[in-house]
């Protein structure tokens, strides 16, 4: 009988770095055509597991390790690099971290390249490879000026093009829209079913539940919590943690028994600023095209757009729509090829990103575009001091920064040590002690647990209560955040923006823009449980709600 493809035996780490362990005693075997979804908070050791798995420990991550990881039966710490990268496909959460070439196609070949494989088996597997994800059109375009989400596709393109016999999927789902996601959980499921052992780590447990995961492995602060099948909601997993489709959600509040005060819920301090009175235009969009290079096809054209005061804008749309390039032409980043973009009346095209800096804050999609300095507290001194703050205020948005993104205890951290997840926090804090008047954010939920976006979402996007004091709140005149997280914009948005074809298709409330299933899926945006059950209940709540809200309506 064959060996099993992973076996893991009594396995601990702890990083040198750090005072406690990142993951203690975890124990299971996969057998070939299995798949395990691993799903947990920030920080629980899921990212540690699979550096043992892959072997990055003990080789690039230093530390106490106990216990064996084995493939095919034998010990990852005794085999060489080569050999291991044949037997586990890595993919990461930051894709940035992950390509090396300048080119789609190179990019895709380069592992069988490096392991030697013949020219025409090359190019077979870089066809096959592209077809399966459906991403033949990317074929001759450089990496560099793709989006985030089409990076993540390349990169598992290149990951299928080495045939490894285990998949090891660190949140794979994260910069793809929701159509992507599905299509990529298809493939891992059929993937599976050839019989490749697929191990699948990822907050998004409700779009990760439709590849139909063998079994689940779900962790708290190092541990295995769970580990058995995930026909129903195991009552160990936190629906406060993690988070789950809207119906065991809701089940799971009534089950146990917690009052919900429907005047106080969450969504009715949302609604407070639904329905605040619009102020003055602080961003425009006139008449804007742009195109990356003379010989390129537009990106964005006839853009007529307007930020007001007390905006609180989604922006969803398929890969590669436009959407960053949208948000990167209000701070200037990027010029119009025809039109104008005005901040405060100004056009772009005369003032400096520094200066657009004082008014607009953005948080890139890809952390590493953004982390430099040794430690997470000087990282977020960097903009309040370049921004001239006394030394009083920086400290004290600095603390609330940290406090609001849950990052208390890793000031002395260097940010580039950190978790993916973690790092994304970072640069949130980074831009919030900046003070800016409007908050950009491209993909704010990517390597977050639900406990911790929620957490900043709410101190971003909604008022303290009354007499309580919020800087972070009352700071920002408009917040737009771009996401594939359609319940982000369920739960948060007063605006939502459909980008597609080059323009913004449907700008409008969440529960107009939303209710068009026909329109969302023509940009590759899927309905979720939780938009469903509001649109459901919506005659009745008169608003959008969490699921937890909606559990007080039977």
């Amino acid at each position: 009988m064959p060996e099993s493809p992973l076996v893991i035996e009594n396995l601990s780490f702890q990083y040198r770095t750090r005072p406690e362990p990142a993951i203690e005693n975890i124990s299971f075997e996969l057998k070939p055509g299995e798949m395990l979804l691993i799903a947990g908070s920030s920080g629980c050791g899921k990212t540690t597991l699979a550096r043992c798995i892959n072997g990055l420990i003990p080789r690039s991550y230093r530390g106490k390790r106990n216990g064996r990881v084995l493939l095919h039966g034998k010990d990852v710490a005794e085999m060489q690099i080569a050999d291991m990268a044949q037997i586990v496909g890595t993919l990461l959460q930051d894709p940035e971290r992950q390509i090396v070439a300048s080119n789609v196609y190179n990019e895709i070949a380069f592992g069988p390249e490096n392991l030697g494989f013949p020219r025409a088996e090359i190019i077979a597997r870089v066809e096959q490879a592209m077809k399966r994800l459906r991403i033949e059109h990317l074929r001759d375009r450089e990496t560099f000026n793709i989006s985030g989400g089409e990076k993540q596709k390349v990169a598992l393109a290149g990951l299928l093009a080495m045939n490894p016999s285990i998949l090891l999927l660190d949140e794979p789902l994260a910069s793809l829209d929701p159509a992507s996601a599905y299509e990529a959980l298809e493939v891992f499921r059929s993937l599976t079913d050839e019989g490749k052992t697929v191990v699948l780590i990822e907050h998004r447990v409700e779009d990760a539940i439709t590849a139909r995961p063998d079994r689940l492995l779900y962790m708290e602060t190092g541990q295995v919590k769970y580990f058995g099948s995930i026909k129903d909601l195991p009552t160990e997993i936190n629906h406060r943690e993690v988070k789950l489709p809207a119906e065991w959600v809701v089940k799971r509040v009534r089950q146990m028994g917690e009052k919900i005060d429907k005047r106080s819920s969450p969504a009715d301090k949302t609604e407070s600023i639904q329905n605040v009175e619009r102020g003055e235009s602080l961003v425009v969009f006139e008449n804007v095209d742009f195109r990356y290079g003379d010989e390129t096809p537009l990106v964005l054209q006839d853009v007529n757009l307007t930020i007001n005061r007390g905006d609180l804008i989604a922006v969803l749309g398929p890969n590669g729509a436009g959407k960053s390039t949208l948000v990167k032409h209000a701070i200037g980043l990027l010029k119009p090829t025809r039109g104008h973009v005005l901040v405060e009346g100004k056009d772009t095209r005369t003032m400096s990103v520094a200066q657009i800096a004082r008014v607009l804050g953005y948080v890139f999609q890809s952390p590493t575009h953004m982390l430099f300095a040794p430690t997470v507290r000087e990282e977020l001194e960097f903009g309040p001091r370049n921004l001239e703050f006394k030394k009083e205020v920086m400290q004290q948005a600095v603390k609330e920064s940290i406090s609001t993104v849950n990052l208390n205890g890793l000031e002395e951290y260097p940010p580039l040590g950190l978790s993916f997840g973690q790092q994304k926090r970072t640069t949130i804090a980074a831009v919030l002690a900046m003070r800016s008047k409007i908050m950009i954010m491209d993909e704010p939920t990517a390597g977050q647990d639900y406990a911790n976006y929620t957490h900043f979402m709410d101190a971003m996007c909604r008022p303290p209560a009354e007499g309580a004091q919020s800087l972070v709140a009352a700071n920002f005149a408009a917040t737009m955040f771009i996401t594939h997280d359609l319940d982000l914009a369920v739960t948060y948005a007063n605006r939502v923006l459909l980008v597609g074809d080059r323009h913004v298709v449907a700008d409008g409330p969440p529960e107009e823009v939303l209710k068009d299933f026909d329109l969302l899926r023509r940009y590759r945006v899927r309905p979720t449980s939780l938009l469903r059950l509001n649109l459901e209940l919506l005659s009745r709540t008169g608003r959008f709600l969490t699921a937890e809200a909606l559990a007080a309506y039977d």
